[in-house]
Protein backbone atom coordinates (compact mmCIF):
# COMPACT_ATOMS: atom_id res chain seq x y z
CA UNK A 1 0.00 0.00 0.00
CA UNK A 2 1.45 3.39 -0.79
CA UNK A 3 1.60 5.74 1.79
CA UNK A 4 2.22 9.49 1.36
CA UNK A 5 5.38 11.20 3.26
CA UNK A 6 6.42 14.51 3.23
CA UNK A 7 5.76 16.80 0.04
CA UNK A 8 9.82 16.79 -1.75
CA UNK A 9 10.29 20.24 -1.18
CA UNK A 10 9.41 20.12 2.70
CA UNK A 11 12.24 16.92 3.18
CA UNK A 12 15.03 18.30 0.35
CA UNK A 13 15.02 21.39 2.93
CA UNK A 14 15.77 19.30 6.06
CA UNK A 15 19.50 18.88 6.64
CA UNK A 16 20.96 15.87 7.20
CA UNK A 17 22.03 15.09 10.77
CA UNK A 18 24.35 13.04 12.15
CA UNK A 19 22.99 10.47 14.88
CA UNK A 20 24.50 7.00 16.72
CA UNK A 21 21.88 4.55 17.31
CA UNK A 22 22.63 1.02 19.01
CA UNK A 23 26.54 2.55 17.59
CA UNK A 24 25.86 2.59 14.20
CA UNK A 25 26.80 5.94 13.15
CA UNK A 26 24.59 7.50 10.76
CA UNK A 27 22.99 10.24 8.69
CA UNK A 28 18.92 11.02 9.49
CA UNK A 29 16.62 13.64 7.93
CA UNK A 30 12.87 13.22 9.39
CA UNK A 31 10.36 15.61 9.16
CA UNK A 32 6.78 14.73 11.53
CA UNK A 33 3.45 16.33 10.64
CA UNK A 34 0.44 16.01 12.68
CA UNK A 35 -0.07 12.36 12.11
CA UNK A 36 2.51 11.56 9.61
CA UNK A 37 6.24 11.44 9.23
CA UNK A 38 9.02 10.81 6.69
CA UNK A 39 12.36 9.52 7.44
CA UNK A 40 15.57 8.76 5.89
CA UNK A 41 18.60 7.40 6.65
CA UNK A 42 21.75 6.12 5.50
CA UNK A 43 25.18 4.88 6.00
CA UNK A 44 26.77 6.26 3.12
CA UNK A 45 26.94 2.30 2.23
CA UNK A 46 22.94 2.22 1.68
CA UNK A 47 19.90 4.81 2.12
CA UNK A 48 16.92 3.38 3.72
CA UNK A 49 13.56 5.20 4.52
CA UNK A 50 9.58 4.92 5.92
CA UNK A 51 6.57 7.04 5.42
CA UNK A 52 3.83 6.79 7.27
CA UNK A 53 -0.02 8.31 7.00
CA UNK A 54 -2.51 8.86 9.76
CA UNK A 55 -3.94 5.05 8.88
CA UNK A 56 -0.38 3.45 9.16
CA UNK A 57 -0.20 4.55 12.10
CA UNK A 58 -3.39 3.79 13.78
CA UNK A 59 -2.65 0.11 12.06
CA UNK A 60 0.73 -0.48 13.52
CA UNK A 61 0.31 0.84 16.94
CA UNK A 62 -2.78 -1.35 17.27
CA UNK A 63 -0.86 -4.17 16.30
CA UNK A 64 2.29 -3.41 18.75
CA UNK A 65 0.11 -2.27 21.58
CA UNK A 66 -3.32 -4.40 22.21
CA UNK A 67 -4.05 -2.69 25.28
CA UNK A 68 -3.74 0.88 23.93
CA UNK A 69 -6.64 2.92 23.56
CA UNK A 70 -5.15 6.31 22.97
CA UNK A 71 -6.22 8.43 19.65
CA UNK A 72 -3.90 8.17 16.78
CA UNK A 73 -3.14 12.03 17.25
CA UNK A 74 -2.54 11.43 21.25
CA UNK A 75 -0.39 8.49 20.10
CA UNK A 76 1.98 10.37 17.30
CA UNK A 77 2.37 13.17 19.57
CA UNK A 78 4.07 11.07 22.34
CA UNK A 79 5.77 9.55 19.80
CA UNK A 80 7.33 12.55 18.39
CA UNK A 81 8.30 13.40 21.77
CA UNK A 82 10.17 10.51 22.22
CA UNK A 83 11.95 9.37 19.27
CA UNK A 84 12.78 13.18 17.32
CA UNK A 85 15.57 13.64 20.49
CA UNK A 86 17.45 10.45 18.55
CA UNK A 87 16.94 11.43 14.96
CA UNK A 88 17.65 15.18 15.14
CA UNK A 89 21.10 14.41 16.64
CA UNK A 90 20.40 16.79 19.96
CA UNK A 91 21.99 14.21 22.36
CA UNK A 92 21.65 11.14 20.57
CA UNK A 93 19.01 9.45 22.75
CA UNK A 94 15.36 9.45 22.74
CA UNK A 95 13.57 11.28 25.53
CA UNK A 96 12.04 10.47 28.53
CA UNK A 97 13.20 6.94 29.83
CA UNK A 98 12.57 5.82 26.54
CA UNK A 99 14.74 2.73 24.99
CA UNK A 100 15.97 2.63 21.45
CA UNK A 101 17.57 -0.34 19.33
CA UNK A 102 18.34 -0.79 15.79
CA UNK A 103 18.95 -4.53 14.17
CA UNK A 104 19.98 -5.06 10.60
CA UNK A 105 17.97 -7.31 8.35
CA UNK A 106 18.92 -10.20 6.02
CA UNK A 107 16.70 -8.17 3.23
CA UNK A 108 18.71 -5.46 3.49
CA UNK A 109 16.17 -3.45 5.95
CA UNK A 110 16.94 -2.06 8.52
CA UNK A 111 14.27 -2.29 11.64
CA UNK A 112 14.14 0.40 14.97
CA UNK A 113 12.70 -0.78 17.72
CA UNK A 114 11.44 1.42 20.55
CA UNK A 115 9.64 1.38 23.85
CA UNK A 116 8.48 4.11 26.36
CA UNK A 117 5.80 4.58 28.37
CA UNK A 118 1.91 6.16 28.20
CA UNK A 119 -0.06 6.83 30.83
CA UNK A 120 1.82 4.12 33.04
CA UNK A 121 1.64 1.91 30.32
CA UNK A 122 4.21 0.24 28.08
CA UNK A 123 4.04 1.59 24.49
CA UNK A 124 5.99 0.16 21.70
CA UNK A 125 6.94 1.28 18.28
CA UNK A 126 8.87 0.09 15.42
CA UNK A 127 10.20 2.02 12.28
CA UNK A 128 10.36 -0.37 9.36
CA UNK A 129 13.06 1.35 7.03
CA UNK A 130 14.00 0.00 3.13
CA UNK A 131 16.17 0.86 0.70
CA UNK A 132 14.98 4.00 -0.60
CA UNK A 133 14.07 4.47 -4.30
CA UNK A 134 17.12 5.89 -6.59
CA UNK A 135 15.20 9.04 -7.68
CA UNK A 136 14.83 9.49 -3.54
CA UNK A 137 18.29 9.12 -3.40
CA UNK A 138 19.77 11.42 -5.86
CA UNK A 139 17.15 14.37 -4.82
CA UNK A 140 17.77 14.54 -1.54
CA UNK A 141 21.84 13.41 -1.56
CA UNK A 142 23.82 12.88 -4.83
CA UNK A 143 22.79 15.85 -6.25
CA UNK A 144 22.97 18.42 -3.26
CA UNK A 145 26.35 17.17 -2.44
CA UNK A 146 27.81 17.47 -6.04
CA UNK A 147 26.80 21.15 -6.22
CA UNK A 148 28.22 21.89 -2.94
CA UNK A 149 31.76 19.92 -4.38
CA UNK A 150 31.21 22.15 -7.16
CA UNK A 151 30.43 25.14 -5.17
CA UNK A 152 33.80 24.33 -2.60
CA UNK A 153 36.15 24.06 -5.48
CA UNK A 154 35.29 27.57 -6.54
CA UNK A 155 35.77 28.75 -3.55
CA UNK A 156 39.44 27.34 -3.05
CA UNK A 157 40.23 28.87 -6.87
CA UNK A 158 38.77 32.36 -5.74
CA UNK A 159 41.10 31.83 -1.91
CA UNK A 160 43.55 30.70 -4.25
CA UNK A 161 43.35 33.70 -6.60
CA UNK A 162 43.41 35.81 -3.09
CA UNK A 163 47.02 34.33 -1.87
CA UNK A 164 48.72 35.36 -5.11
CA UNK A 165 47.47 38.61 -4.85
CA UNK A 166 48.06 38.78 -0.98
CA UNK A 167 51.93 37.70 -1.97
CA UNK A 168 51.75 40.25 -4.26
CA UNK A 169 51.36 42.95 -2.41
CA UNK A 170 53.69 41.46 0.73
CA UNK A 171 56.50 41.71 -2.09
CA UNK A 172 55.87 44.96 -3.12
CA UNK A 173 56.01 46.40 0.35
CA UNK A 174 59.50 44.18 0.52
CA UNK A 175 60.55 45.84 -2.59
CA UNK A 176 59.84 49.57 -1.01
CA UNK A 177 61.46 49.00 2.44
CA UNK A 178 59.43 47.12 4.78
CA UNK A 179 60.38 44.53 7.13
CA UNK A 180 58.75 42.29 9.23
CA UNK A 181 58.65 43.08 13.14
CA UNK A 182 58.62 39.37 13.83
CA UNK A 183 60.07 37.03 12.05
CA UNK A 184 57.67 33.69 13.09
CA UNK A 185 55.50 35.93 10.71
CA UNK A 186 57.03 35.46 7.95
CA UNK A 187 55.41 33.05 5.21
CA UNK A 188 56.30 31.79 1.81
CA UNK A 189 54.98 32.07 -1.53
CA UNK A 190 51.67 29.92 -2.65
CA UNK A 191 52.19 27.94 -4.98
CA UNK A 192 48.99 25.88 -5.55
CA UNK A 193 50.10 22.88 -7.13
CA UNK A 194 52.74 22.36 -4.40
CA UNK A 195 49.71 23.24 -1.58
CA UNK A 196 47.63 20.20 -2.80
CA UNK A 197 50.16 17.52 -3.44
CA UNK A 198 50.93 18.56 0.40
CA UNK A 199 47.59 18.78 1.23
CA UNK A 200 46.31 15.61 -0.15
CA UNK A 201 49.38 13.54 0.98
CA UNK A 202 48.49 14.92 4.75
CA UNK A 203 44.76 14.68 5.07
CA UNK A 204 43.66 11.11 2.83
CA UNK A 205 45.40 9.16 5.61
CA UNK A 206 43.28 11.42 8.20
CA UNK A 207 40.27 10.45 6.10
CA UNK A 208 40.70 6.57 6.41
CA UNK A 209 41.76 6.59 9.87
CA UNK A 210 39.19 8.40 11.18
CA UNK A 211 36.18 6.21 10.20
CA UNK A 212 34.05 7.76 12.93
CA UNK A 213 33.83 11.65 11.77
CA UNK A 214 33.56 10.89 7.90
CA UNK A 215 29.70 10.76 8.37
CA UNK A 216 29.74 14.00 10.43
CA UNK A 217 27.82 17.11 8.77
CA UNK A 218 29.15 20.04 10.85
CA UNK A 219 26.92 23.20 10.92
CA UNK A 220 28.70 24.69 8.00
CA UNK A 221 28.22 22.13 5.57
CA UNK A 222 24.42 21.81 6.77
CA UNK A 223 24.35 25.63 6.47
CA UNK A 224 25.74 25.01 2.69
CA UNK A 225 23.46 22.13 2.04
CA UNK A 226 20.48 24.25 2.92
CA UNK A 227 21.69 27.10 0.69
CA UNK A 228 22.32 24.56 -1.90
CA UNK A 229 18.59 23.07 -2.08
CA UNK A 230 16.92 26.61 -1.15
CA UNK A 231 18.26 27.88 -4.55
CA UNK A 232 17.27 24.68 -6.60
CA UNK A 233 13.90 25.04 -5.02
CA UNK A 234 14.09 29.20 -5.91
CA UNK A 235 15.28 28.24 -9.38
CA UNK A 236 12.25 25.10 -10.36
CA UNK A 237 9.44 27.88 -8.77
CA UNK A 238 10.63 30.02 -11.13
CA UNK A 239 10.56 27.72 -14.18
CA UNK A 240 6.90 26.30 -12.68
CA UNK A 241 5.85 29.99 -13.14
CA UNK A 242 7.19 30.90 -16.25
CA UNK A 243 5.82 27.16 -17.77
CA UNK A 244 2.06 28.20 -17.57
CA UNK A 245 2.73 31.32 -19.67
CA UNK A 246 4.58 29.80 -22.43
CA UNK A 247 1.75 27.25 -22.55
CA UNK A 248 -0.85 29.67 -22.99
CA UNK A 249 1.17 31.40 -26.05
CA UNK A 250 1.61 28.57 -27.61
CA UNK A 251 -2.14 27.92 -27.48
CA UNK A 252 -3.36 31.11 -28.55
CA UNK A 253 -0.97 30.89 -31.57
CA UNK A 254 -2.24 27.05 -32.28
CA UNK A 255 -5.69 28.47 -32.04
CA UNK A 256 -4.70 31.52 -34.29
CA UNK A 257 -2.94 29.23 -36.90
CA UNK A 258 -5.81 26.73 -36.80
CA UNK A 259 -8.06 29.45 -37.66
CA UNK A 260 -6.37 30.88 -40.53
CA UNK A 261 -6.14 27.62 -41.72
CA UNK A 262 -9.93 26.51 -41.62
CA UNK A 263 -10.22 30.00 -43.39
CA UNK A 264 -7.85 29.18 -46.32
CA UNK A 265 -9.42 25.76 -46.67
CA UNK A 266 -13.31 26.71 -46.65
CA UNK A 267 -12.24 29.94 -48.63
CA UNK A 268 -12.08 28.76 -52.23
CA UNK A 269 -15.13 25.96 -51.71
CA UNK A 270 -17.23 29.73 -50.35
CA UNK A 271 -16.16 31.75 -53.25
CA UNK A 272 -17.01 29.33 -55.75
CA UNK A 273 -20.29 28.57 -54.36
CA UNK A 274 -21.45 32.46 -54.25
CA UNK A 275 -20.41 32.54 -57.48
CA UNK A 276 -22.55 29.49 -59.34
CA UNK A 277 -25.72 31.16 -56.82
CA UNK A 278 -25.02 34.48 -58.55
CA UNK A 279 -25.27 32.92 -62.10
CA UNK A 280 -28.19 31.08 -61.71
CA UNK A 281 -29.74 34.39 -60.01
CA UNK A 282 -28.94 36.14 -63.08
CA UNK A 283 -30.28 33.71 -65.20
CA UNK A 284 -33.74 33.76 -63.58
CA UNK A 285 -33.78 37.46 -64.07
CA UNK A 286 -32.86 37.20 -67.69
CA UNK A 287 -36.91 36.76 -69.72
CA UNK A 288 -37.77 33.61 -71.43
CA UNK A 289 -36.93 33.47 -74.92
CA UNK A 290 -37.99 30.43 -76.95
CA UNK A 291 -36.64 28.73 -80.43
CA UNK A 292 -38.00 30.22 -84.03
CA UNK A 293 -38.87 26.64 -84.44
CA UNK A 294 -40.92 26.66 -81.76
CA UNK A 295 -42.40 30.08 -82.10
CA UNK A 296 -43.41 28.69 -85.96
CA UNK A 297 -45.27 25.53 -84.28
CA UNK A 298 -47.24 28.01 -82.19
CA UNK A 299 -49.37 30.09 -84.66
CA UNK A 300 -52.35 28.55 -85.96
CA UNK A 301 -52.28 26.77 -89.79
CA UNK A 302 -54.39 28.50 -92.25
CA UNK A 303 -56.24 25.75 -93.95
CA UNK A 304 -56.06 25.46 -97.77
CA UNK A 305 -59.23 26.10 -99.51
CA UNK A 306 -61.26 23.39 -101.25
CA UNK A 307 -63.24 24.76 -104.34
CA UNK A 308 -62.47 24.41 -108.27
CA UNK A 309 -59.15 25.32 -108.33
CA UNK A 310 -56.26 23.05 -106.65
Amino acid sequence: MAVRGAPAEVLLQRPWLPVSISGCQLLAKSWFGETSYHILLTDVDCVWEERMDSAAIQKRAQELNRRLKAEVKAFFSHLCEVVQPCLTGSDGQPGGEAQISLRRQEDGNICIKLKSELAELPVYWEFHCTPAPVTVVCGQLVRPLLEMSRLLQRQVEQLGGLLGRKDAEIQDYRENGAVLSRERLQTVVFEENTYREDFMSKALPLLRSEQTDALGFDADLQYLYAAVVARNARKRKLSEEQQPAGEEAAVASSGAGAVCSEAGEDGPEDAAGAKMADRRAAQQSLPVRSNPAERASSKPKKKKGVGLFR
